[in-house]
C-alpha cells in the first residue's frame, strides 16, 4: 500500500520525506511518477489535475491539503471514497489577523491615501465610519472572524445557507434572507465555500441591494464572485472598494481589469495559508485511521460540498 501526493506545481521533497519518515512502512510517492497505481490507497492532494484520482484504482480515501476541496469536487471522475480536509486554529488565527488588517486599511482610509501619494496630494482626511459588518459564510472561518469583530465592538451579521446561531451576530440563512444580511452592512465579507449554488453568487442582482459606498472582502473562493459584476458596482459607485484575495484565475492574469483598477486591492491568496505542521499531522493521523477501518477526522459532506 502506498501514499500518492497530488499537488502540481510545487517541490514537495520535504514533504515526501517527513511523511516517509512518519511512516516507514508505507511508500510516500508524488504524482505523476508513481511506480504502480494499484498500490495507492489514499491521497493527499491539492489542486488536483481532472482524471488524476480516478487513475488510481484502489484508492479508499482522500485527504485534502487546505480547508477547501472544492477543486477536489470539480472533477466528476473521482472515485466515492471519503474525503477530509485540514481544520486548524493556526488557519483561523491566520484568516482573523488579514481580514482584521484589511478592515483597518480601509477604515484608516490607507487607499485613498496610497493614491493621494501617487499623485502627490496632501489632503488629510478622518477615517471612515465603518461600524457594520457581515459575514457571508459561518463555518469555522467565519465564525472565528465574526466572533473577532464582535469582541472589538463592530455590529456583526452572518448569512450562511443552513440557519447558524452566534451570539451577538444577527444572522440569517437560505437565499430569501441574503438581501436582508448585507442591505445594511459597510464591509461585507465573504468566507463562504464554493459550491453549485455559491457560483457567481455575488452578481449584479446581489450587488445592487448592498449598501451604497460598502466594502467588498473575498477571501473565499473567486468563482463566488461575478468579475464583470464587480467591475459594474465599483465603476458607479455602489461599492467603494473591494480587496481581493482569491481569483477565478489563479495566478491572476495580466490582463485582467482586476490589476489595474483603482477601488481593487489584490493580495495573492494568502489570506490562510496551510500550516504544514498541521497538515503532516492530520494526514498521518487520517491514513492511520483509514487503514484501521475508522473514519477520518474532518470529513466533508461530499453532496453539500464542503
Amino acid at each position: 500500500m502506498s501514499i500518492a501526493l497530488i499537488i502540481p506545481d510545487r517541490d514537495l521533497t520535504e514533504l515526501q520525506q517527513r511523511l516517509q519518515q512518519k511512516l516507514p512502512q508505507t511508500e510516500v510517492e508524488i504524482w505523476p511518477n508513481i511506480s504502480q497505481a494499484q498500490n495507492i490507497e489514499f491521497a493527499l492532494v491539492w489542486k488536483p489535475p481532472l482524471g488524476s484520482l480516478s487513475s488510481l484504482p484502489n484508492l479508499k480515501a482522500i485527504q485534502c491539503f487546505g480547508a477547501g476541496v472544492d477543486a477536489i469536487l470539480q472533477d466528476s471522475s473521482i472515485p466515492l471514497v471519503p474525503i477530509a480536509r485540514i481544520v486548524d486554529d493556526r488557519l483561523s488565527q491566520t484568516m482573523v489577523s488579514y481580514l482584521d488588517g484589511v478592515v483597518a486599511h480601509y477604515q484608516l482610509r490607507f487607499d485613498t491615501f496610497l493614491q493621494q501619494q501617487q499623485q502627490q496630494i496632501w489632503k488629510p482626511k478622518s477615517p471612515r465610519k465603518l461600524t457594520h459588518i457581515c459575514i457571508l459564510g459561518l463555518g469555522e472561518l467565519g465564525t472565528a472572524a465574526a466572533k473577532h469583530f464582535v469582541a472589538l465592538g463592530y455590529k456583526v451579521s452572518g448569512w450562511s445557507r443552513r440557519a447558524k446561531s452566534l451570539p451577538q451576530v444577527t444572522s440569517y440563512s437560505g437565499d430569501t434572507e441574503l438581501a436582508a444580511a448585507v442591505t445594511d452592512a459597510d464591509v461585507v465579507i465573504c468566507l463562504l465555500p464554493l459550491t453549485e449554488q455559491t457560483d457567481s453568487l455575488l452578481n449584479d442582482e446581489v450587488f445592487a441591494v448592498f449598501k451604497t459606498n460598502s466594502i467588498l472582502i473575498n477571501v473565499a473562493r473567486g468563482a463566488i464572485v461575478d468579475d464583470n459584476a464587480l467591475i459594474r458596482a465599483l465603476d458607479s459607485g455602489k461599492l467603494q472598494a473591494a480587496c481581493l484575495d482569491v481569483f477565478r484565475q489563479e495566478p491572476l492574469p495580466a490582463e485582467h481589469p482586476f490589476w489595474q483598477h483603482p477601488a481593487v486591492f489584490i493580495t495573492p491568496h494568502i489570506s490562510a495559508v496551510t500550516n504544514i505542521e498541521a497538515a503532516i499531522e492530520q494526514t498521518i493521523l487520517n491514513y492511520q485511521r483509514q487503514q484501521q477501518g475508522l473514519p477520518m477526522q474532518n470529513l466533508i459532506d461530499i453532496k453539500q460540498g464542503y
